[in-house]
């Protein structure tokens, strides 16, 4: 990591491994206690993917305000006093879990895990990124964000073989564990990234205007702070004036409508369609962690120098495409099991599209621009499952229209072919000239 200039990134690599651990612990059990709290005894429950489906919209609403104002304020107050609400949030909801996972409990985790995922989610990913960007210069960064992925994916891992010996009850008190050290972890050992003369003062002391000689103080507030939070304007101000940015941008949106989609609605689609368990969503997941561990943090830092990050880009994207067409027509239990160990080398496409991005702005705007991407992604986080929850229930019920329990993945397949085909357009250029996007010349570009 030395080589790649990442030596000063130790600290977040193991908060990023402590709290992605602990969220992950979780991920194969959720399935079965949603499905033992709303639907007892049964292997197929339109309730549980509808709620799902709900929760993972409403995160998308939250997202798309919180994550691109999160990121602005981590270029103004620091990467670390932001990166705490993030972290503080994701502990709450596994502590629910470990105490109680009786309807009512469930009930009350699902409202208290909504909520927080509206403030928080997405923000910590954001926030790492910008980390990473102040950190790494612009020929490294793509290979720092494979990393960054792969420390990730390494904690996605071990969280799924830890999960796969533990009691459902244990589970969740340990993910509950391992999120409060991440967080203390975090807030003892992490420096912010930000310099410390460019860091304002704290937020609420912001826009206070100073007392007079005389010793009377204007009771009046500046507003300045708000001013400067990001606006539409700032997002359209940044698609106008950079082709490469709106490019990535569409590209985001249609992979992560495939995404939050697949993430709807999957694990209910492998239950209904061959009975999966806990056990075997874990070793499902298990062996796609393995596998995007192993190619971010081995194989991305030696590709990326050859081939480029728009080629790595459309690879990704091509083999995402193909794999989940291929699941959408699964035809026995173990076709899951040979493409997650094929989806490895989907992992190239979160980092490339992020170092695409990082690049279209100055060294002092990227909390702005990944949140501004990650708020791109969440809009596509509320129309995935408000679109495929439904029609996943729809096929796997009796009442489909015709036989095609598949027929919701083969729709995501088809949004991701739309992403590869603009992948196919994107010719990464410079930095913006001038460095900023919110100088005056936005301004002159929006009238």
């Amino acid at each position: 990591m030395e080589g790649l200039g990442l030596g000063g990134l130790s600290h977040l690599f193991v908060t990023m491994f402590l709290t992605g651990f602990g969220g992950v612990i979780a991920l194969p059990a959720i399935t079965d206690v949603t499905m033992a709290a709303l639907c007892p005894g049964q292997d197929h429950c339109s309730l549980a993917i509808y709620l799902s489906g709900i929760q993972q919209a409403m995160a998308g609403v939250g997202s798309v305000v919180m994550t691109p104002l999160i990121g602005n304020l981590s270029d103004r107050y620091g990467r670390k006093a932001l990166i705490t609400l993030p972290l503080t949030l994701s502990v709450i909801p596994h502590v629910i879990l470990a105490y109680s996972r009786e309807t009512k409990f469930f009930y009350a985790y699902y409202g208290v895990k909504t909520l927080a995922a509206m403030a928080g989610e997405g923000s910590f990913q954001c926030l790492a990124l910008a980390y990473v960007a102040d950190k790494v210069p612009d020929g490294k960064r793509t290979s720092a964000f494979g990393i960054l992925a792969g420390v990730g994916s390494a904690s996605f891992v071990g969280g799924t073989l830890v999960a796969r010996f533990l009691s459902t009850s244990l589970t969740f008190q340990v993910a509950s564990a391992l999120s409060m050290i991440g967080l203390v972890y975090m807030r003892i050992f992490l420096k912010d990234s930000v310099p410390a003369g460019a860091i304002k003062q704290p937020l609420l002391k912001e826009g206070e205007e100073p007392c007079a000689e005389d010793g009377s103080c204007s009771s009046q507030r500046t507003t300045g702070t708000f001013k400067k939070l990001p606006s539409v304007g700032d997002i359209i101000c940044l698609l106008k004036i950079s082709p490469t940015f709106s490019q990535a941008a569409i590209v985001s949106f249609f992979n992560s409508l495939a995404d939050g989609g697949l993430m709807a609605v999957l694990l209910y689609y492998l239950k209904a369609r061959f009975q999966f368990n806990k056990n075997q969503f874990a070793d499902l997941m298990m062996i796609m962690g393995i596998g995007a561990t192993l190619t971010q943090l081995f194989f991305m830092p030696i590709l990326v120098p050859v081939i480029g990050e728009e080629k790595l880009l459309s690879t990704g994207l091509l083999i995402s495409c193909i794999n989940i067409f291929i699941y959408s027509i699964s035809w026995e239990a173990w076709v899951p099991y040979a493409l997650a160990g094929c989806s490895a080398f989907a992992v190239f496409v979160r980092p490339s599209l992020c170092s695409i991005a990082s690049k279209q702005v100055g060294p002092t705007e990227q909390g702005m621009v990944q949140g501004c991407l990650s708020g791109i992604n969440s809009i596509a986080n509320i129309i995935a499952p408000l679109i495929f929850s439904p029609l996943t229930a729809l096929f796997l019920s009796e009442e489909a229209p015709f036989y095609f329990p598949g027929f919701s993945l083969m729709c995501l397949g088809l949004a991701l072919m739309v992403a590869f085909v603009q992948s196919l357009m994107i010719r990464a250029d410079t930095t913006i000239a001038g460095g900023k996007i919110s100088s005056n010349r936005c301004t002159d570009t929006l009238v």
